[in-house]
């Protein structure tokens, strides 16, 4: 079982945090990013994987940033593992991405808009790993159960759900927080993107707008209302950010409000988690 995933099923009913940069912009980047957050989550005892993609395959533009591809994403990835001592986590969007990505990667993510590929979600589980599947803008709760029957079908139990927004009309997302309890019911961990729930879908025409001034918002809703983990897009400068530059949280407020996303999930969260 992956070390990431064996950690926060020994913390059950602690909230765990994946946090990082959209994209990978720059070894040195994405290496301070690493650093800097595994600090915060260090001094706050919250187990933490470094999120970034080595790849963007959804941009809205041809012309966007998608980041520095895979081989040299991945090569990244393996350096923040060995000194920042972080583990991470990185998307996949196609089938013979899985067993490459999996040698580094101790959790595979699979973007919300391919999240009922079977054929994706099968060699996502066979490499073994902990996957954190994105529940599309287009699905109703309850229908992660059939994510969750092919990953099981698959013999693999490490799986992440995680609520990133419904599509509302045109260009905007809402969060029911509904989501939450019926998703947990599954009995696995249920992590709230608390950025990408912000976004606003091709609303600059070729790119993608954002609302970030709420992300504290929805995040403590999500935590009041007993979710497992919290998925965030940090940057240091996020309207300098090459991806999502609309809705990155800034990397100077992450600690003030992961401390008081602890206090309410100490409040709300049972003592007892809801992992198989």
């Amino acid at each position: 079982m992956d070390d990431f995933y064996q950690n926060i099923k020994r913390r059950a009913g602690d909230l765990f945090l994946i946090a990082g940069p959209c994209v990978i912009e720059s070894k040195d980047h994405a290496m301070m990013m690493a650093r800097e957050i595994s600090r915060v989550a260090s001094r706050l005892d919250i187990p933490f994987v470094f999120k970034a993609s080595y790849d963007k395959a959804n941009r809205s533009s041809a012309r966007s940033f998608r980041g520095l591809g895979m081989k040299e994403g991945l090569s990244v990835l393996r350096q923040i593992k060995d000194e920042v001592g972080a583990p991470v986590i990185t998307d996949i969007h196609e089938t013979h991405q899985a067993g490459e990505a999996a040698q580094v990667a101790d959790v595979l993510q699979i973007p919300a808009f391919l999240c009922r590929q079977t054929d994706l979600l099968r060699a996502a589980a066979a490499t073994g790993r902990a996957v954190n599947v994105k529940k599309g803008q287009f699905l109703a709760p309850l229908d992660v159960r059939n994510i969750i029957e092919k990953f099981e079908a698959a013999g693999n139990r490490q799986i992440m759900i995680t609520e990133r927004g419904t599509s509302f009309g045109y260009n905007n997302l809402v969060v029911d927080m509904r989501a939450f309890p019926m998703m947990r019911q599954f009995g696995y961990p249920v992590v709230f993107d608390a950025t990408h729930s912000l976004q606003l879908p091709g609303a600059s025409g070729d790119s993608t707008g954002g609302q970030s001034e709420y992300v504290g918002h929805l995040a403590r809703a999500a935590v009041a209302c007993g979710v497992d983990g919290l998925f965030m897009e940090v940057h240091d400068n996020p309207p300098m950010a090459l991806s999502d530059a609309a809705t990155q949280f800034a990397l100077d407020k992450l600690e003030p409000l992961l401390e008081t996303l602890l206090k309410i999930h100490q409040l709300a969260q049972p003592k007892t988690g809801v992992l198989k």
